[in-house]
């Protein structure tokens, strides 16, 4: 039986539905008609074909013949294949349907061959498939499949697929149809070895972040997934990973008289050879030549800059103005380990801060971490000076939970209130995070979880002893395109019995953009003899906002802050803050201006609040 080869996935149906129309250039005068006779997809169907018709091109004669036509051809699908159509040509043009009978299903056969008969995708396609013997005939489901069965090929790796026979016989005058479809996938093709070419990375390392192996089943999920991990490291500047599709693939792919696109974008970086034409190859493989059904993997990188800078400059009523200028490293030798540094500066707050990054089997998701670095703060009752050095283990989980063990060294002096002292703390903690968002410059959906334990105790020569408990959930859905929603909740507690030789570093503060708005940035705490701030041992804080799009970029804002810092929880210490904003979708990032009012503070009818990022 003859063989028909396809090398592209099938196109949709709506490109069936559409391809005539896409041929006629957009018309100057768009036909006005009233269809009667139908309803529902096929009135919506015929309307689809006759909009794009433009009536100063045609005589009354041709228009109305073309108009019969496209009606015609846009009932086909639905079965329809002897409908009467009348056409008024009048303003507006009236077209009147008697629809006759549908064609139904006399004889469905549907047949998969090759490896693929026993492949659970192929086998969950067939089952879908909506029609049977008996049915009316619809051509978009019959379109589908065959796009279905090419699109799982590709996908999998059945690059010699093909349909030996695709047929669709209808008999209008006996109201049937005759529907076949045998479908040979060929065998599935398997993994190769990798090969990778331009790489200042071990490649060793590199070939760990593949989720296949030499022999596994070809799916071309593992490859995008691949080309997506290397891309994640920073290491390089561009990353390439394509399947080598090479002698008896190539050969039997490549149609005669040149490649399709997608052939000649997967083998652009291989070497351009003679080819045979199908009958030289087909008498080649008659000689016993066996067959290899493996693909090699092409990778090709390009290191990225060594050395990368960035500034930025931003303002927040918090802070005030504040400048940060970062110097990364991604790579500083052959096994992927980073180094970065990071120099953040404002009013209030001055730190310097380091990361060595020390990948480990998977360079995304593991790794060992030696963070350091000094801090200055000069804020409210606060003066401190810190300098941290902590050994930390990460690991990120398929569910995208992110823990971190981790080992800190903190030394601080600090004045708080009417207090000051010197502290040296070692503890160990442990701490479990996950952030989804999407899209990551405004998220109209997303969500934040964070939960931290830390230990210190002066058996191991810690100042303090100290159980510290943080935690927080923010979370952001959207209804409609307009109406988003933003929910936070933020806990924490300290359980020592020296709470004076807890540094303000450790202590809570609330107020600010972040916590209770209506409030200067951490100026809710319990307070000393002298009416200065002190810190507390508890905190809670919450939010509730509603935004509603105004117009393109810009939204507006309503929203409630709940929260302060206690020595001992009371629900009536609580102070709230309420206001109207507005949210900005800039360039940069979303800019947010709020007016909030204090509840609960005497000297102050309302406080502004400027920032910009997004919320998580």
């Amino acid at each position: 039986m003859q063989r028909y080869r396809q090398r592209f996935t099938a196109m949709p149906v709506a490109f069936y539905l559409a391809a005539p129309l896409l041929m006629i250039s957009p018309p100057l005068w768009a036909l006005e008609a009233t269809v009667s006779g139908v309803s529902g997809p096929v009135e919506e169907n015929i309307d689809a074909y006759l909009q794009n018709i433009d009536e100063e091109r045609y005589t009354d004669l041709r228009l109305e013949g073309e108009i019969r036509q496209r009606t015609q051809e846009a009932m086909r699908v639905f079965g329809y294949y002897e409908p009467e159509v009348e056409v008024t040509l009048a303003e507006p043009v009236r077209v009147s349907i008697e629809p006759g009978p549908q064609v139904r299903i006399e004889t469905l056969s549907i047949n998969i061959e090759g490896d693929a008969q026993d492949d659970p995708p192929f086998q969950e396609a067939l089952n879908d498939f909506p029609l049977k013997e008996g049915d009316v005939l619809e051509h978009e489901p019959w379109d589908q499949l065959g796009s279905e069965f090419s699109g799982l090929a590709i996908e999998r790796g059945y690059f010699d697929w093909g349909f030996t026979d695709r047929r669709m016989e209808v008999r209008p005058y006996q109201e049937s149809a005759r529907l076949y479809m045998d479908f040979d996938s060929g065998p599935r093709y398997r993994f190769g070895q990798t090969r990778i070419v331009g790489s200042h990375i071990q490649p060793e390392r590199l070939k760990q972040m593949q989720d296949f192996e030499p022999g596994d089943p070809y799916l071309a999920e593992s490859i995008a997934l691949y080309n997506q991990r290397l891309g994640e490291t920073r290491w390089f500047r561009s990353v390439t990973v394509r399947p080598r599709l090479q002698t008896a693939q190539e050969l039997v792919i490549t149609p005669t008289g040149g490649g399709a696109a997608w052939y000649d974008s997967a083998t652009a970086s291989q070497p351009k050879r003679p080819r045979l034409s199908s009958a030289a190859f087909a008498s080649a493989l008659s000689v016993g030549q066996p067959n290899d059904y493996r693909l090699p993997i092409d990778v090709t990188v390009e290191p990225a800059d060594r050395h990368q800078f960035e500034t930025g400059i931003g303002y927040a009523t918090d802070v005030g103005p504040r400048l940060r200028f970062g110097w990364q490293q991604p790579w500083i030798n052959s096994l992927g380990h980073s180094l970065n540094h990071d120099l953040y500066i404002s009013g209030p707050d001055q730190r310097f801060t380091g990361v060595y990054n020390i990948p480990l089997e998977d360079p995304i998701r593991d790794n060992y971490r030696l963070q350091y670095g000094i801090r200055k703060r000069e804020d409210n009752d606060t003066e401190s000076l810190e300098g941290t050095v902590e050994f930390a283990r990460r690991w990120e989980f398929d569910n995208r939970w992110v823990q971190t063990l981790y080992v800190r060294t903190t030394y601080e002096d600090f004045t708080q209130g009417n207090l000051s002292d010197e502290v040296w703390l070692y503890y160990p903690g442990i701490q479990w995070s996950r952030t989804r968002t999407r899209p990551t410059r405004f998220p109209l959906w997303g969500d934040r979880q964070q939960l931290s334990l830390e230990y210190s105790d002066t058996l191991w020569g810690s100042d303090a002893t100290f159980l510290r408990v943080t935690g927080d959930t923010e979370w952001i859905r959207t209804l409609g395109d307009s109406n988003r929603f933003l929910a936070r909740l933020g806990v924490g507690a300290i359980e020592t019995d020296d709470f004076d030789k807890i540094p303000p570093s450790l202590r809570f503060f609330t107020g600010g953009d972040q916590s209770v708005r209506g409030y200067s940035f951490e100026s809710l705490s319990p307070r000393d003899d002298d009416g200065l701030l002190r810190g507390g041992q508890q905190m809670l804080t919450s939010t509730l906002e509603y935004q509603r799009r105004v117009t393109g970029d810009w939204w507006g804002a309503a929203f409630v802050d709940n929260g302060n810092a206690f020595d001992d929880w009371s629900a009536d210490d609580l102070k709230t803050g309420a206001g109207l904003g507005v949210r900005w979708i800039s360039p940069v990032g979303p800019i947010r201006f709020d007016v909030a009012h204090p509840f609960d503070d005497e000297d102050n009818d309302f406080r502004i609040h400027f920032s910009i990022g997004p919320e998580f």
